[in-house]
């Protein structure tokens, strides 16, 4: 039995999200926790190219009725992907994002122990040396200026306005953190699913469809709140997350590194003019980062530690505060969809 979840644990490492091993073997507590025996070994067979249950089912040599039934109830679980109208289509779902998430509505007090044990490991094993993560930040609107040229993909309201499909589903960070009696009092619903993926979280009852309408205000809302906007790391993403320093467990991490900005995917930063600034002090408040701090009541900004958020722009009253774009080689690019922006994190961890 152990054999099949060190398989599986092996097979999930080398998707793009990682998976890595760990000596205290909590990824393979976790996994136990989630799948039977028999999924487990199921999910060996699958990758993230999305193939029908008859593919599958002839490569495996299997009852294609069999298979249809076993991957289907699998996927309604949150183990593995579906995709397709009509005829459904599996692949592989990557631990973060992906498997952890789906769980969403259906977490207990061990799973969330292991998982908060394990995440810290991933960032060190994993994230933390990758220059292309899985989300990005992007400024919130009212801290751009014409003069910076932003494209749409770099604007939420521009993201969503560009969907067809949008379902609302609530923040695991926050949720779990909460069981866990680690909580705070930002906004739960704020999770933004899109396009193909909003279909998946609608059908398997992870979230709630909306209208573009309630997505633009449930994004005022968590704005309001001083919530980092986190889309997936493509110029098409599938999710807009919406993250706070306390529960975020990628703002956690990245706040517990001395340069976050290295490691963060952003094309900007935050700039203040100290010779007018007041020290009201309502932008280090709002700062996920720590990136503010002040010095002759003036506010000086860690370039190191500033991840473009420009939640600090949108409490300055005193229009002192700006955001700034990166100048050339210091700026990311945005891949172009999902699947190349996964291309990219499995050539930098050397897996294809």
């Amino acid at each position: 039995m152990t054999d099949v979840y060190k398989r599986l644990a092996n097979h999930l490492d080398k998707l793009p999200a990682s998976f890595p091993t760990t000596e205290s073997g909590v990824e393979l507590r976790i996994l136990k926790r989630l799948f039977t025996p028999e999924e487990a070994n199921a999910a060996l067979a699958l990758t993230v190219f999305p193939e029908t249950a008859e593919a599958i089912a002839k490569q495996l040599g299997k009852n294609e009725s069999d298979i249809e039934k076993l991957f289907y109830s699998m996927s309604q679980k949150g183990l593995i992907a579906r995709s397709g109208k009509g005829q459904n289509k599996y692949m592989a779902a990557g631990f973060i994002i992906g498997i952890w998430e789906y769980h969403v509505n259906n977490l207990d007090e061990k799973l969330i122990h292991d998982v908060n044990e394990y995440i810290p490991q991933i960032w060190a094993k994993s994230w933390a040396k990758q220059k292309t993560q899985q989300l990005r930040v992007i400024p919130v609107s009212k801290s751009i200026s014409v003069e910076m040229n932003v494209m749409s993909y770099e604007e939420a309201e521009s993201i969503i306005k560009a969907q067809s499909k949008i379902v609302v589903a609530p923040c695991i960070c926050r949720k779990e953190q909460g069981m866990a009696g680690h909580g705070c009092d930002k906004p739960l619903e704020t999770c933004l699913i899109l396009g193909g993926n909003a279909f998946f979280y609608e059908q398997n009852n992870i979230g709630r469809s909306i209208s573009q309408k309630e997505a633009l205000e449930i994004l005022n809302t968590g704005i309001e709140a001083g919530l980092v906007l986190q889309p997936s790391n493509s110029q098409k993403p599938n999710v807009i997350c919406m993250c706070c320093g306390c529960c975020c467990l990628v703002l956690k991490n990245l706040n517990e590194m001395d340069e976050p900005a290295k490691v963060a995917c952003s094309n900007f930063y935050a700039s203040v003019s100290q010779d007018d600034c007041t020290g009201c002090k309502e932008c280090e408040d709002i700062c996920q980062m720590s990136a503010i701090t002040f010095k002759d009541e003036s506010a000086f900004v860690s370039m190191s530690r500033c991840i473009g958020c420009g939640l600090c722009v949108t409490r300055c009253e005193f229009n002192v505060a700006s955001l700034v774009r990166k100048k050339g080689s210091e700026n990311d690019v945005i891949p172009t969809n999902t699947a190349e922006q996964y291309m990219k994190i499995a050539q930098e961890r050397g897996i294809i």
